[in-house]
């Protein structure tokens, strides 16, 4: 049997290691529900080693919450391209949002209730914003008319996130049902 510290130095990034286990866990979950030890136990580590990368729960979920928006915007990044970008692009980001919030529910709503506010009205400028802001707010000016106002670029990235936002929760709320061509329905 090894001893813990030579667990540890197996993961080789036991940080990295953490939140895919955390990933993981929440796979299975309904919400936020992941302790540090629950993810020391998952990589084979001792607590006390996770306290190195995160001093508390909410550092974790933090993490596991940023990790969440760079896969999103990993997500809609694809799906834009794989579109040809303009107008098709931007409405494949928003096909792509909502199904990557069906696709992980409990690492969705993580995202939103565990990261730190990000306002959407300077995301484009803000650089820890995730890029998944940044990209909504690039993809909303270039689809306006030349000129638009910052304001303009702010409206019509709202109006389009809360859309996709809203569906995305109406559907893991059981109010609207999974139904893949009322997605693209709605979206369009």
């Amino acid at each position: 049997m090894t001893s813990g510290k030579a667990r540890t130095y197996h993961h080789g990034d036991l940080r990295a290691a953490l939140i895919e286990a955390g990933l993981k866990l929440l796979e299975d979950r309904q919400g936020d529900d992941i302790g540090l030890r629950e993810a020391a136990r998952a990589v084979g580590v001792s607590a006390t080693a996770v306290y190195r990368h995160f001093p508390d729960k909410a550092a974790l979920l933090r993490a596991l919450s940023a990790e969440g928006f760079a896969r999103l915007a990993e997500a809609q990044r694809g799906a834009q391209e794989a579109a040809g970008g303009g107008q098709a692009g931007f409405v494949a980001t928003g096909r792509a949002y909502v199904r990557f919030a069906l696709d992980n529910p409990a690492l969705f709503r993580l995202m939103f209730s565990n990261a730190p506010e990000h306002d959407l009205t300077v995301a484009a400028t803000q650089e820890k914003a995730p890029e998944a802001f940044r990209m909504l707010r690039e993809n909303a000016a270039h689809l306006l008319p030349p000129g638009a106002t910052a304001e303009a670029v702010t409206v019509a990235a709202l109006g389009a996130w809360a859309k996709v936002h809203g569906l995305s929760v109406l559907i893991l709320d059981g109010q609207v049902p999974r139904d893949d061509r009322l997605i693209d329905a709605l979206i369009g």
